[in-house]
């Protein structure tokens, strides 16, 4: 994007998190392997008249699209993470792709428990022998993919996002000298790699019960425990949707992510004889936080000064500081 003449060079805001890239990879490689077991399910159980392959199939092109949705914010936030048309970089797309997720987490819950209903009210024929067997590739197809996506699920502190938490200062109405300080993203949860790995979990999970119900029904002849497992599975599922939804939501509307560090912004500020007239801190992007405060002063100093006092702070990785003097009395 070219420069504005009417403003100076910017800095860069990239808040991507640390193993983006890798989360990026793992993503991708569980999207292939879904998709892959989905094609094989559909083609065999057509070949072979078996509906319950081929419902099984279809139900996991459910999950492939929701994991395409993650892979392709990943890939979207990094090719776009220096495009200044975002004003503080492309980190959130995860928490709006997990917030879809979410939603087609919900949809899914919904259709099981309707078709579970159904089903109690109205029984069908089941092979519980095929059927078993088409639960466990299901399952060992999730655990396998949950192994892969749970391996990004690292904590690492303090390292550098390559110079994107740039420290603003305003002076009345001048610029204050730019310089940058780099918190860890590990302090943050990927939302989006969380609702990929919600998603192939919460398949797992219902292989899980499937496979109880169909034991059940095959050994004992309890031909109703299917469906009740089936609606039991589905509020579980709805349960983690709605968690999912309320952790992305809270981002996307950029509610304060961390009380404890809006306190300690407030109070080192607040120790230097300044008034805080307004503080705003939300999340940029997966352990990120930009913070923008306005003090109030009789005895004003450089805005580098006062940023100089947060720079030891985790996760904050853009601050803007307003230095404002207290008119004299009169």
């Amino acid at each position: 994007m070219p420069h504005s003449s009417h403003f100076p060079a910017q800095h860069e805001h990239v808040f991507l998190g640390r193993d983006h890239d890798r989360h990026e990879r793992r993503t991708w490689f569980v999207v292939g392997l879904t998709a892959v077991t989905m094609v094989v399910e559909i083609v065999a159980g057509t070949v072979f008249g078996s509906m319950a392959l081929v419902a099984d199939g279809w139900h996991m092109s459910t999950h492939a699209a929701a994991l395409g949705i993650a892979a392709f914010a990943y890939r979207f936030a990094r090719q776009h993470a220096h495009d200044r048309r975002f004003s503080f970089g492309t980190g959130k797309l995860g928490d709006l792709a997990a917030f879809a997720s979410a939603l087609l987490l919900m949809f899914i819950a919904l259709a099981v428990a309707w078709e579970s209903a159904l089903r109690l009210y109205s029984p069908i024929a089941i092979d519980f022998t095929q059927a078993t067997v088409v639960a466990v590739l299901g399952l060992l197809v999730n655990l396998a993919s949950a192994w892969l996506l749970s391996g990004g699920h690292d904590h690492h502190h303090g390292h550098s996002h390559g110079g994107s938490g740039g420290h603003h200062g305003h002076h009345h109405h001048d610029h204050g000298g730019h310089h940058h300080h780099a918190h860890g993203g590990g302090h943050g949860a990927d939302t989006n790699l969380r609702a990929a790995y919600m998603h192939v979990v919460a398949d797992a999970f219902t292989s899980i019960l499937a496979i109880a119900a169909l034991l059940g029904g095959r050994f004992y002849g309890w031909v109703w425990l299917d469906p009740v497992i089936g609606i039991v599975g589905a509020c579980v599922i709805a349960h983690w949707s709605i968690g999912l939804l309320r952790a992305s939501g809270a981002v996307l509307l950029d509610t304060v992510p961390d009380e404890a560090l809006a306190e300690r912004i407030g109070e080192r500020l607040a120790a230097e004889g300044v008034e805080i007239t307004d503080l705003h801190l939300w999340q940029v992007g997966p352990g990120h936080r930009s913070a923008i405060v306005s003090v109030v002063t009789g005895q004003p100093r450089p805005p580098a000064d006062y940023k100089a006092l947060l720079t030891d702070l985790p996760t904050l990785s853009h601050v803007t500081v307003e230095v404002n003097v207290r008119p004299a009395a009169a």
